[in-house]
């Protein structure tokens, strides 16, 4: 029978351990100061080198060899004996089928007996944390004194299920995770010395489908390695049950244009070749995150290909960080849920469709009729062709979605001319033709008597205008506060800057404007403002009249703490 790579390929050194620099260089510098500790706690994600370590700290301290720089030497006869799992003072114990105080006890009552082989005795005991609350009370006192020959190794991937009292008692070190690049550089030795043909981005694949554990991405190369013929990236994702990166894109793109249809064919089809629903959700997550990290500013945190990150770079120049974010959490609540859903697709259809249809209406609001608003949403690629007013439609379905594509465009409506160059239709010409055009510029007749609270009474149908021009710019909208109005400008308040900026430009304003003007029929200008929310203040170049009673109430010490 053939030894699972995993195994033929564990680490017999200090340096072959990988991604755990922290936990090794700690260790070396206590064995070669001769300062090894009783007990050790190794937490953290399975398949990262917890046994391993552990393992290779049984061989340093019964290393024969006379340098305790180079323990274990890997050479002498002690360590080929721990290689080999035929050295008698190694004990290692499986706590998840040793729960019990009688099995603690046995290890108690054997433990004062004097190595048979080497110089220590080194009980690992793996998974530790499966122990009943009496195994661990009967097992403090050995941990906290134990005989001068005896070293304890506990091992746990849950550590908050550990007692405190254990705890303190051990010196603690934490595993990280495996990064991808450091999987993929081993899996390539590993498969050049195993004559193994396979894919650079099927071993990436494979790495990240690993989740940081190294003894995963080793077993699920030997599974890939076992049907005889070269890995490709095809054949990984048909094994390992992952869809292509393409479909992924494709759903964020449907959800993108508002097309429910595309979005669950992009679904149905990813299910029906076979791939996990678990796995497409957590793929859609992990896509979802990185355009995230790039929307946030974290561009080099995301690990990509250049193509990808494009890609990914479009989508995060078109949502806002508070809709990604929503939707984000949409499928990742979608894959927990899959756990225990009836219907395998289920959880990602529902979680498409809350992610394309908007949010609930406010009930004090009223929504303004569609009907009566003398505009259309026009795309680059859409004909110019001009209906009829009356059969003007304001949906979704009518963008051209070559148009909407992350890699062409950034929002994904189009306008055919700039906002300042737009003019309002003349009033003859209402029962013709309509042309593609942005929101009218109305004329303003009279003196303005608009006041803020008309604003925020009619800052919903602004909001609803705004969103059939550019979705992105509505979005920020919905992430902005009204902090005044004054000589006619409407200045917006927001949280941070990077919604600050991507709202202060000046297509975004200037729409913001004329949706603004459309509705009121008066002249307001916009501008955008990023709040003190620590302090509670508005900005200082909020321009507060010294002589109204606000401008009196703050030179007498107050605060604005609420603008609405």
């Amino acid at each position: 029978m053939s030894q699972a790579l995993y195994r033929k390929w564990r680490p017999h050194l200090w340096d072959e351990v990988i991604g755990q620099d922290h936990v090794i260089q700690t260790l070396k510098n206590a064995v070669r100061a001769d300062r090894v500790g009783h007990a050790y706690l190794f937490a953290g994600p399975r398949g990262t080198g917890k046994t391993t370590t552990a393992r290779l700290i049984a061989k340093a301290v019964n290393c024969l060899n006379e340098d305790p720089n180079i323990r274990p030497c890997d050479q002498c006869k002690h360590c080929i004996a721990v290689n080999e799992g035929r050295f008698l003072d190694l004990i290692e114990i499986d706590a998840a089928s040793n729960t019990s105080v009688d099995d603690v006890r046995e290890l108690r009552d054997k433990i004062n007996f004097a190595p048979t082989e080497g110089k220590y005795k080194v009980y690992i005991i793996d998974e530790v944390h499966m122990l009943s609350t009496a195994a661990f009370n009967a097992l403090l006192k050995t941990l906290e004194e134990p005989p001068s020959h005896a070293i304890f190794v506990l091992a746990t991937t849950e550590v908050h299920k550990i007692p405190p009292t254990v705890l303190s008692r051990c010196q603690r070190h934490e595993f990280r995770r495996i990064p991808v690049k450091d999987i993929v550089g081993l899996l390539q030795d590993l498969s050049q010395k195993e004559n193994i043909q396979v894919e650079e981005d099927a071993l990436t694949l494979i790495a990240r489908q690993s989740t940081g554990s190294l003894r995963d991405a080793i077993s699920l190369l030997d599974q890939l390695a076992s049907s005889g013929n070269a890995v490709t990236l095809s054949t990984a994702q048909t094994i390992l049950g992952a869809a292509t990166n393409q479909l992924v894109i494709e759903l964020v793109n449907a959800i993108q244009t508002q097309n429910t249809a595309e979005g669950l064919n992009c679904i149905h089809r990813a299910l029906d070749s076979g791939t996990d629903p678990r796995q497409f959700a957590r793929q859609i997550v992990e896509y979802l995150r990185s355009v995230l990290l790039i929307n946030l500013g974290s561009w080099e945190t995301v690990d990509a290909t250049a193509e990808t990150k494009s890609r990914m770079e479009a989508h995060a120049g078109f949502f806002a960080s508070a809709e990604l974010v929503r939707i984000t959490n949409l499928f990742n609540s979608a894959a927990s849920d899959l756990r225990s859903a009836w219907q395998p697709s289920l959880s990602l259809e529902l979680a498409l469709a809350e992610a394309i249809e908007p949010q609930p209406a406010r009930p004090d609001l009223e929504v303004p009729q569609r009907s009566q608003i003398n505009i259309q949403r026009t795309a680059v690629a859409a004909p110019t062709t001009t209906p009829p007013q009356s059969d003007v439609q304001t949906t979704s379905q009518q963008t051209s979605r070559e148009a909407l594509q992350p890699d062409k465009a950034v929002h994904s409506v189009k306008k055919e001319k700039p906002v300042e160059e737009i003019q309002q239709p003349p009033a003859a010409q209402e029962t013709a033709a309509v042309q593609s055009s942005d929101i009218p510029q109305e004329e303003k007749e009279e003196v303005s008597t608009v006041t803020l609270s008309d604003i925020k009474n009619h800052w919903r149908e602004i909001r609803h205008l705004v969103r059939d021009y550019s979705i992105p710019t509505q979005t920020l909208l919905n992430s902005c506060k009204l902090l005044s109005f004054k000589n006619n400008t409407l200045t917006l308040g927001f949280t941070t800057d990077i919604l600050h900026s991507k709202m202060n430009t000046k297509e975004n304003l200037t729409l913001t404007s004329r949706a603004a003007n459309h509705i009121l029929n008066a002249e307001i200008q916009v501008r955008s403002v990023v709040m003190d929310t620590k302090a509670g203040k508005a900005p200082e170049d909020l321009n507060i009249d010294s002589e109204g009673i606000i401008g009196t109430a703050l030179n007498l010490g107050g605060q604005i703490v609420d603008r609405d």
